[in-house]
């Protein structure tokens, strides 16, 4: 094995029996909010609910448990669980009305609150529009009880207590725990406000990280590009602390919000007529100037595009910055993916740019067929998640999980890219079968294909394949997934995870 990455001790050599197993480099998570992932322990349980019932009595039993808290905030709800993904303050009312309660939807672009939160914000029917946000309300103006995007969720935030900090710490080595346990070694966190930058420099110093971490940088166009020499002088921060496990390379833009919202950015409008063609959260001239002057600043480009119009504004942004900046290694990343233009598709081969796609979501599941499908209508519907296609372009495809927004198991994203069916078994034949990918193709997205998207092979211990002179991240399976069954493949136990050489964790 390669010397281990955390120690100064010469490497030492040891002989696995891998008793019919399989050893196969490790998962990458392309994509994924670790801090948001470990706080979900710290509120009610509420991910598992199948009801607003099942909700409000969870809430109300922890609530009583934990009499000591000024807030209750918890995550993540299911958001389908009402038409039109709308849920009433005075709901959680009935759960608890003397103190306030904030829940993230699983998409984590909408929050749910009671009456008495939304009184603590500020919120009323005399409030407006926030920028980047909105407040659904009811007939008579007064809000209903939900906030979307982050315009008008940190509305709440910002009078809300939060988590402590060693709170925070503790949630980041619980999540990379996590990680490790499901055979990941790599892991982008997408969106890193100020504030948890200091919290993983700390986390590093205390050994709480069990996987390499690169941290990308919230670009706000509220307060973009003033806020850049504060990003620089963050990456200059973790480089300075020369933590193996911890990077700050890139930066993250938010092209658009989510479908099931009606905020993703769509080049034709929504079938509702509720919100047109979405929220487009920059012009396009701000998001290609700030791609371009974060490019030549030497961060990569993390770009969230859910809607075809989100993903043709980050693609022309990412051709500026070529153009303007000239070549070099970029390695630019767009997010999602969900709907994309076919004259858009090819792009991605073109510009270099690397798709980071959630497997997961490419099923006919509750929030497709109750919060996107009726929202985009059949045609549009039968467009997204064109994995298949991206590969056959000669584009690289990485995948990640959105976690917690869905499962963190790259085995269960696999199961769904091979299958496009759900655990069930639906449809027969799968979803949009032509966009199925064979079992090597979506293994190489959660393994070399985010070490593309991490400019592993740049470093001096690349990872992301077995080779000599690799690094020895390696995940042992206890079967071959390229022969089991896509709807088996989350039941493949996996036996250990090794990070440099060192497992991170061993069954």
């Amino acid at each position: 094995m390669h010397q281990n990455l955390l120690s100064p001790t010469p490497a030492t050599f040891e002989v696995v029996d891998l008793d019919g197993g399989f050893l196969m480099p490790s998962f990458g998570e392309g994509h994924a909010h670790p801090l948001f992932g470990g706080l979900e322990e710290n509120g009610p349980s509420v991910r598992a609910c199948t009801s607003i019932a099942e909700i409000v009595a969870e809430v109300r039993r922890y609530a009583e448990k934990h009499p000591q808290k000024e807030w209750i905030i918890g995550a993540s709800y299911d958001g389908s669980l009402t038409p039109g993904g709308l849920f009433d303050a005075r709901w959680l009312d009935e759960a608890l009305s003397d103190r306030p309660v904030m829940l993230r939807a699983w998409d984590y672009h909408t929050v749910w609150c009671n009456s008495l939160a939304l009184e603590r914000a500020g919120i009323d029917a005399n409030t407006p529009e926030p920028e980047l946000g909105e407040i659904p309300r009811r007939a008579d103006g007064s809000p209903l009880g939900i906030l979307r995007e982050w315009g008008a969720i940190e509305l709440l935030t910002t009078v809300s207590p939060g988590f402590s900090f060693d709170e925070q710490i503790d949630a980041l080595r619980r999540a990379t725990k996590h990680f490790a346990e499901l055979g990941v070694t790599w892991v982008q966190d997408a969106w890193v406000e100020p504030a948890d930058v200091v919290v993983y420099l700390e986390a590093a110093r205390r050994g709480a990280l069990s996987t390499r971490v690169n941290l990308a940088l919230l670009a706000d166009p509220r307060h973009f590009p003033a806020s850049l020499p504060a990003m620089i002088e963050a990456r200059r921060q973790v480089e300075l602390l020369g933590h193996p496990l911890l990077t700050a390379n890139s930066v993250k833009f938010f092209a658009d919000g989510v479908v099931e919202n009606e905020t993703g950015a769509l080049l034709e409008p929504y079938c509702s007529g509720l919100h047109g063609h979405g929220m487009l959260v920059w012009t396009a001239e701000h998001l290609a100037d700030s791609v371009t002057a974060i490019d030549a600043a030497g961060f990569q480009a993390h770009i969230h595009a859910i809607g075809d119009a989100a993903v043709r504004r980050a693609l022309d942004a990412i051709e500026l910055a070529r153009r303007v900046n000239g070549p070099a290694d970029r390695r630019p990343v767009i997010a999602h993916v969900q709907l994309a233009a076919a004259d858009d598709l090819p792009r991605f081969k073109e510009l270099d740019v690397i798709a980071v796609m959630q497997p997961l979501w490419a099923q006919m599941d509750a929030l497709m067929t109750v919060l996107t499908v009726p929202r985009l209508g059949l045609e549009r519907t039968d467009r997204q998640y064109q994995m298949r296609t991206l590969v056959e372009t000669g584009a690289t495809l990485a995948f990640g999980s959105d976690w917690p927004c869905s499962s963190a198991s790259p085995l269960e994203g696999i199961g769904i890219a091979v299958s496009r069916a759900t655990i069930d078994g639906e449809p027969a034949g799968g979803w949009m079968p032509e966009q199925r990918l064979d079992a090597e193709t979506a293994l190489a997205a959660y393994t070399s294909g985010v070490a593309s998207q991490a400019g592993a092979a740049r470093t001096q211990a690349p990872w992301g394949e077995i080779r000599v002179g690799a690094s020895a991240d390696l995940v042992w399976l206890a079967r071959d997934p390229r022969t089991v069954c896509p709807t088996e493949l989350p039941l493949t136990g996996i036996r250990a995870t090794y990070l440099a050489g060192a497992p991170t964790f061993q069954r």
